[in-house]
């Protein structure tokens, strides 16, 4: 390979049009490969701390148990494995911390609506472990191990049998949202904004002829 001189290396700035395209699929390449840092998780933590989900931790790390997927294949997606109580307040809670999001506000006052019924009925709350059956990682891999009454530590019966169906339907509305905002999260990391940026903040030289970085 010959010896590049002065005049072959550049910035990204004044490489052409077609050694742009090269210059970037390299970088996206380095940010698809950093993607899965615990970082991404953040909004799925907060989020399930108000809603009263508590998620498992995956292996010797304190890194929550959420697997995911994605994002181009069928069947992509996330799921989570932990637990759910009732979280006081969390209708409010939420759209304190995330006012725009109708999803996530959606899912506080269909968990808040089932514990109020149950309450209603009994007395106590209810308590839920989140378990997952497949080897997949998607929300349909998600099951309820238990449903159980938080005073009597007794599964629910009779009626309150179709607050299992309710229940796991809001869990996997919660893992479908935690796999938007990954998309999301992922869709801006390989988007042109942010791969101009990421190259223009580092000192990168790249060949001239062929936007390859030098």
């Amino acid at each position: 390979m010959p010896t590049l001189t002065q005049e072959d290396v550049c910035t990204f700035d004044e490489l052409s049009d077609s050694a742009k395209e090269t210059a970037r699929d390299w970088m996206r390449e380095s940010e698809s490969e950093c993607f899965s840092d615990d970082q991404e998780y953040l909004d799925a933590i907060t989020a399930a701390g108000i809603l009263g989900i508590v998620f498992d931790d995956k292996g010797k790390r304190s890194e929550p148990d959420i697997r995911w997927s994605g994002f181009s294949s069928q069947g992509d997606g996330a799921s989570f494995v932990g637990s759910y109580s009732h979280s006081p307040n969390s209708p409010a809670r939420i759209r304190s911390e995330f006012p725009t999001d109708t999803a996530l506000h959606a899912i506080a006052d269909g968990l808040m609506t089932l514990q109020i019924g149950y309450r209603l009925a009994t007395g106590h709350f209810f308590h839920a472990d989140i378990r997952q059956f497949e080897n997949y990682c998607h929300e349909r891999t998600m099951s309820l191990a238990d449903v159980t009454d938080d005073q009597t530590g007794e599964g629910v019966e009779g009626d309150w049998q179709e607050v299992e169906t309710r229940l796991i339907d809001l869990m996997r509305d919660f893992a479908r949202w935690i796999y938007r905002g990954l998309e999301a999260e992922y869709d801006y990391r390989l988007s042109d904004e942010n791969i101009d940026e990421r190259i223009g903040d580092g000192e990168y030289q790249f060949d001239a002829e062929t936007g390859k970085v030098v």
